[in-house]
C-alpha cells in the first residue's frame, strides 16, 4: 500500500530550484532560519551529475538541512528519505538523514531517534546514496521509530566531522516503502505500527489497543519478541501470535474475536498458563460462553487453582463451558497427597463441626476426613482458624467426644475449591489424564447444576469428581466414561472413588465405570440414576465385591433404573445421621430400583446386588419398589438378590411399609422373592391349623406381616374325603422368624391353597 497513492498524501519536498525559502538550517520548525541569501548555500543549475542541485559548505558542527513542510506520518506508514550527495572540495564531512518529529499539535516528541545512520564522504567528485527510514514501529531497518503519537516530521540531513567542506546535494526524496514492512497489508495490523515494542518490560496496552481501534476488520499481528501488558487488553478483532504477551494476574487478555485455547496458548506461549488465562476471561467476558480447547492437549505441572486464575471473582453463577481437549497431568511431585494427623473433638449436637482442631492452619480445605465414626466420603467443607473449628460436609455416625483424625488433601487437575460459589458450569468433551498422579475435579464448596458432558476420567489416582460442600446441587454427570487406575488390584484393595455428591438432585445418567472402589456415593436426596453401567470384579475366585453405588441418605427419594450393575451393589445407608439409631422421621423410605441389569461372577454365595445397612437400631422400609430388574449370577449361584447388612443393626421388620418387589427375574439366584408373595401351599393331611412358610422368599427376609388373599386349588376334603366349603382367617407373623402365615379352619381339612402374603402394610 502506498499512502501517497491511496491517500493522496504529499510526501515529496519541492526541488532546491523552486526557492531555498521553504529550507531551514534549524530544525525546520515554523520561524526557523533558513537558506535563503545564506552566505555558506547557493543553487547550482547544472551539475554533471544533479542537474540542478544545492551547493552548501559546512559551517557548523552539525550542520542541517530540513525541509520546512509537514511531512505526514501516520501509524501502520514507513517513509523513506533518500539524499544523493558528493564532496567538491575541502574537509570531507560525513552525512546521514535526520528529522524532526511533532505532534498532531505541534510540539516536539522528544526521546526518539532523530537520525538515521552516518555515512562518510571519502573522495571528491563521487556521488554517495544515504537513506534513512522513519515510521511509527520499532522494526528491523527503521532508523527512526517515532511512535504512534508521531503526526508529521520536518526531514532532511546533517552534515558532521570537520568544518570548511563544500558538498553539493541532489533534490531530497521521500517515498511511502510500508510495504516492505507490512506482509499483507489489507488483512494485517501490525502492533508495533502503534508503538508496541518487545522487549519483555515496556507497557504496550496503548499500543495494543490503538491497534485494535485502526484495524477495522484486519487482523492484528504480534510479531516475535515478549510484549508487557500492565493492564486489561480486549482485543475486538482476530489476533495472530507470533511472538507472546506477559501480563499480571489480576489483568486479562480478552480475544472476543478468536477466542479458543490454542490463540491463549500461542498469545503467552505457554499451554497451561494459557488455559489459565483462557478461563480468565471466559469467566471476564460476555462475548463467549465457551472455551474451546479445539481437541489440544494441555500438559498440567501442579493443580489449576481455577479461582486464583481469576482474582477479581469468588463466586460465578452465570453458564460457562470448557469443551473438546485434554488435560493431562505431568509427571513431577505437586500432586502428592498432603496427609495432616490432628485431635479434634466432635459432639452431635453440632452435626457438622469439629472443634478443638489441633494443628487446624495445616490442614487443608477440600480434605478428606478418616476416623472412627467417620462415614464414607466426609470432607473439609471450611475452616475457623482462630476458633480452632473446621465444618464437614456430612455429619459423623459414631464420633462423639475427642479423638484423632486424619485429613488427606487430595490433588486435583482442576480444582474449583477456591471459589465461594460456582453455578451452571460445565465441562464438555474433556479428558482429564490422571495418569494414577491425581485426581481429576474438586468443585467449589457451594453451587448449583454443573455438569460434565462427554468426559473421560482417566485413571485418577484417588477421585474423580470430589465435592466437599453443596457445590454439587442438581449436578449433572451424562455420557462420561470413569476409567480406574487400579483395573490390577483386587477388589479390597482399591480405594478410588468415581465421585461423591453431598447435596440433592444429582443426574448421572448414561456413564460407564470400570473398577473403582466405588462408581458414586450419593449422600443427598432425589436423585436419578439411569443407564449407567458400572462394574467392579477382579479375578479372585468367590471374591468380595464393594458397592458400586452407595446411597447415604435413608430416606433418599431416588431413581435407579435402566443401569448395568457389573460385580457390584447398591448399598443403601444412614451413614451420615449423627443420631443414627431411629427416633423419627421416614427411615428407609423413597427408593425406586426398576428395570436394571444386576449381574455378577465367581462371588462369595452371600452376595447380594441389594444391600441395606443401618447405623443404628430401629429402622425400617418405608417405601421401597424394586421392579422388572433382571437378577444373574454366573459361575455359581448366590443365596439371594437383597439382604442386610447387619454390622450394626438389624431392620425392624414389623413396621416395613409399601415395599413393591415384583416382576423381577432371576437366574441362579436361590431365594427369588417378591412382595407380594405367592406360595402354594398342599396340605397332605386335615387339620384346622395350616402353617404356611415364606422360606425366605420375603425381600431382606422379611415379616410375613399380612395376607392378601387364600385361594383353594382344588376341592378342600375332609379327613373322610368330603369336599368341605369353608373359608379360613389368618394369623401373621408366625413362628420362629415371623416369616410364617397361620391360616385357621373351623373344622379340620387337607388340599392345596395359594396364598398371597406381604411383609408390608
Amino acid at each position: 500500500m502506498n499512502k501517497a497513492i491511496t491517500e493522496g498524501l504529499q510526501l515529496m519536498p519541492p526541488a532546491f530550484a523552486d526557492g531555498l525559502n521553504v529550507w531551514s538550517s534549524g530544525d525546520g520548525t515554523p520561524g526557523s532560519d533558513t537558506y535563503d541569501g545564506a552566505a555558506n548555500a547557493v543553487f547550482v543549475a547544472a551539475d554533471a551529475d544533479f542537474g540542478g542541485c544545492l551547493e552548501m559548505q559546512k559551517t557548523e558542527n552539525t550542520q542541517k538541512l530540513r525541509f520546512m513542510g509537514q511531512t505526514p506520518l501516520q501509524p501502520g506508514c514507513y517513509l523513506q528519505i533518500k539524499i544523493r550527495i558528493k564532496a567538491v572540495s575541502g574537509a570531507l564531512p560525513a552525512v546521514r538523514v535526520a528529522g524532526w518529529a511533532g505532534a498532531s499539535g505541534g510540539s516536539h516528541i522528544g526521546g526518539v531517534s532523530e537520525a538515521g545512520q552516518q555515512h562518510a564522504l571519502s573522495t571528491y567528485g563521487k556521488v554517495l546514496e544515504v537513506t534513512g527510514i522513519v515510521g511509527s514501529g520499532e522494526r528491523g531497518g527503521v532508523d527512526m521509530p517515532w511512535g504512534r503519537s508521531a503526526a508529521y516530521g520536518h526531514f532532511g540531513l546533517d552534515l558532521t566531522g570537520a568544518n570548511g567542506g563544500v558538498v553539493r546535494i541532489d533534490d531530497i526524496e521521500i517515498t511511502d516503502i510500508t510495504s516492505a514492512f507490512v506482509r499483507d497489508m489489507l488483512s494485517v495490523v501490525d502492533v508495533t505500527d502503534y508503538g508496541a515494542v518487545g522487549n519483555g518490560s515496556f507497557d504496550c496496552t496503548a499500543a495494543f489497543e490503538a491497534a485494535d481501534a485502526a484495524a477495522d476488520g484486519r487482523r492484528i499481528l504480534v510479531p516475535a519478541g515478549d510484549f508487557r501488558l500492565n493492564s486489561t487488553v480486549s482485543l475486538n478483532h482476530q489476533a495472530v501470535f507470533e511472538g507472546t504477551v506477559s501480563m499480571p494476574d489480576s489483568q486479562m487478555l480478552l480475544l472476543t474475536k478468536n477466542f479458543d485455547f490454542p490463540a491463549y496458548a500461542a498469545a503467552f506461549g505457554n499451554e497451561e498458563l494459557g488455559f489459565k488465562k483462557a478461563f480468565q476471561a471466559l469467566i471476564n467476558n460476555a462475548d463467549h460462553e465457551s472455551l474451546d480447547l479445539k481437541g489440544r492437549k494441555i500438559t498440567v505441572t501442579g493443580p489449576i487453582d481455577m479461582q486464583a486464575a481469576v482474582p477479581n471473582k469468588s463466586s460465578y453463577a452465570t453458564r460457562r463451558v470448557i469443551r473438546n481437549g485434554q488435560l493431562e497431568a505431568a509427571s513431577n511431585a505437586a500432586w502428592d497427597t498432603d496427609a495432616v494427623i490432628s485431635q479434634a473433638t466432635y459432639s452431635a449436637s453440632d452435626s457438622k463441626k469439629l472443634t478443638n482442631v489441633a494443628n487446624i492452619t495445616n490442614v487443608a480445605v477440600g480434605s478428606l476426613v478418616e476416623g472412627a465414626g467417620v462415614g464414607r466420603e466426609i470432607y473439609v467443607k471450611s475452616k475457623n482458624t482462630g476458633a480452632g473449628e473446621l465444618t464437614l460436609s456430612g455429619a459423623l455416625y459414631d464420633a462423639e467426644g475427642t479423638q484423632t483424625f486424619t485429613f488427606h488433601d487430595f490433588k486435583y487437575l482442576v480444582d474449583f475449591s477456591g471459589f465461594s460459589s460456582l453455578s451452571k458450569f460445565g465441562m464438555e468433551g474433556i479428558e482429564f489424564q490422571c495418569n494414577g498422579r491425581c485426581s481429576a475435579v474438586r468443585l467449589a464448596p457451594a453451587g448449583s447444576v454443573n455438569a460434565f458432558d462427554s468426559c473421560f476420567f482417566s485413571r485418577p489416582k484417588d477421585r474423580g469428581i470430589t465435592s466437599a460442600g453443596s457445590g454439587c446441587q442438581g449436578i449433572l454427570v451424562d455420557n462420561c466414561q470413569f476409567l480406574s487406575n487400579e483395573d490390577g488390584e483386587d477388589v479390597p484393595d482399591r480405594v478410588s472413588i468415581g465421585l461423591n455428591v453431598n447435596a440433592n438432585d444429582a443426574k448421572l445418567r448414561s456413564n460407564r465405570a470400570t473398577r473403582f472402589r466405588h462408581f458414586a456415593l450419593l449422600a443427598g436426596g432425589s436423585n436419578t440414576v439411569t443407564g449407567n453401567h458400572f462394574f467392579q470384579g477382579d479375578n479372585i475366585a468367590n471374591g468380595v465385591r464393594t458397592a458400586g453405588l452407595v446411597l447415604a441418605s435413608n430416606n433418599c427419594t431416588s431413581t435407579v433404573s435402566d443401569n448395568y450393575i457389573d460385580n457390584c451393589f447398591i448399598e443403601w445407608t444412614n451413614e451420615r445421621d449423627a443420631t443414627p439409631d431411629f427416633t423419627g422421621g421416614f427411615s428407609f423410605s423413597a427408593l425406586s430400583v426398576s428395570a436394571n441389569v444386576f449381574l455378577s461372577g465367581d462371588v462369595a454365595p452371600w452376595f447380594s446386588y441389594i444391600v441395606v445397612k443401618p447405623y443404628g437400631s430401629g429402622h425400617f422400609l418405608n417405601g421401597l419398589s424394586v421392579t422388572g430388574n433382571k437378577f444373574r449370577s454366573l459361575q455359581g449361584s448366590i443365596d439371594r438378590a437383597e439382604r442386610v447388612d447387619t454390622s450394626f443393626s438389624d431392620l425392624d421388620f414389623s413396621r416395613s411399609k409399601n415395599v413393591d418387589f415384583s416382576g423381577n427375574m432371576y437366574h441362579n439366584v436361590a431365594a427369588q422373592t417378591a412382595n407380594p408373595l405367592r406360595v402354594r401351599h398342599d396340605q397332605s393331611s386335615a387339620s384346622t391349623s395350616w402353617s404356611v412358610q415364606a422360606e425366605g422368599l420375603l425381600p431382606f427376609q422379611g415379616f410375613a406381616r399380612y395376607v392378601d388373599s387364600v385361594v383353594p386349588l382344588g376341592a378342600l376334603k375332609s379327613g373322610g374325603n368330603s369336599t368341605r366349603y369353608i373359608v379360613p382367617y389368618t394369623e401373621a407373623q408366625q413362628g420362629s422368624n415371623n416369616d410364617e402365615i397361620r391360616l385357621r379352619w373351623g373344622e379340620a381339612v387337607k388340599g392345596e391353597v395359594q396364598v398371597i402374603m406381604r411383609m408390608d402394610s
